[in-house]
């Protein structure tokens, strides 16, 4: 089945099957899919509500369905968690480079458009808690208490999306106060037309850095050892 372009039977056959030494292959699968879902959409906060419930649900029908001995449930969800973290981070990262581009032409950060990106940054862990919470209030009973433990664990140590969305922001306001104090206004009027189009254009920088990071893991010699 394919939900927000996420095809949820195969996240559910691999929590159904995995154990807890599998658990960088989980991670991985889940932050690839979480990025494919988010790259194949506007970048809004509502697409990213529905790839993060489809994902949770996804993980949590297979983990339910998992009768490995000694498995962790907490540890397979876990990992399930960090793939989203991993995904977000780099929407977060597209986000800011977007942003970027507007502030160099002169865009104020007071402007409508770019406020209400900005605030979608500082929003976005607080969207991913509680996307995954009310996910997970709608798992089988044994995975909710999983899922608690996860989210408690992960709300004392911040997520890696949090805490480059508080980096995001920060940079972009001293970027926005140096341009002003340059008087930097060249391209307004196109930076304004393009910012309408804002949640477009940052999945089409979501897609150029994965492709890149590709292209970069592509040129690292194997290892020969």
């Amino acid at each position: 089945m394919f939900k927000s372009g996420i095809d949820q039977d195969a996240i559910v056959q691999l929590f159904s099957q995995a154990s807890t030494q599998q658990g960088e292959a989980l991670r991985k699968a889940v932050s690839d899919a979480t990025l494919r879902a988010l790259q194949g959409r506007a970048l809004t906060l509502a697409n990213v509500r529905k790839v993060l419930a489809t994902v949770t649900m996804a993980a949590s029908a297979g983990a339910a369905q998992n009768k490995l001995p000694a498995v962790d449930m907490a540890d397979l969800l876990g990992k399930a968690f960090a793939g989203m973290d991993a995904a977000l981070l780099q929407a977060v990262q597209a986000q800011r480079t977007a942003l970027q581009q507007f502030v160099d032409q002169g865009l104020a950060l007071q402007e409508e458009h770019m406020k209400n990106a900005l605030a979608n940054i500082e929003q976005m862990e607080d969207v991913f808690f509680a996307t995954v919470g009310k996910a997970a209030h709608q798992a089988s009973g044994a995975m909710q208490p999983a899922w608690e433990q996860v989210l408690t664990a992960w709300k004392v140590k911040g997520t890696a999306t949090g805490t480059q969305a508080t980096s995001s922001v920060e940079q972009l306001m001293a970027q926005a106060q140096r341009a002003l104090r340059e008087g930097r206004r060249a391209g307004l009027r196109s930076a304004q037309v393009m910012m309408e189009s804002y949640a477009t254009l940052v999945s089409g920088v979501l897609i150029g850095m994965s492709e890149a990071m590709q292209s970069e893991k592509s040129k690292v010699p194997p290892n020969k050892d």
